[in-house]
């Protein structure tokens, strides 16, 4: 299993299955790459997150839409 920076894993804390199965690509992706941080945006019924190169590697940044 990928380990996951302190950040992300702190962040899915208490967060719903759908919803940690909805970002879980990004991060790894993120993880993967070690370059860019994640952005996450929620509006009324979306989830949707990707690298972003303005947050850096092991951060998350959440926008509500």
């Amino acid at each position: 299993m990928t380990q996951l920076p302190a950040a992300y894993t702190e962040y899915l804390q208490g967060k719903s299955e759908a919803f940690v199965d909805t970002i879980m690509p990004v991060l790894l992706q993120s993880v993967a790459e070690k370059t860019h941080g994640v952005h996450v945006v929620i509006s009324a019924h979306v989830v949707q997150a990707h690298t972003d190169a303005t947050i850096p590697f092991g951060e998350i940044l959440e926008a509500v839409d």
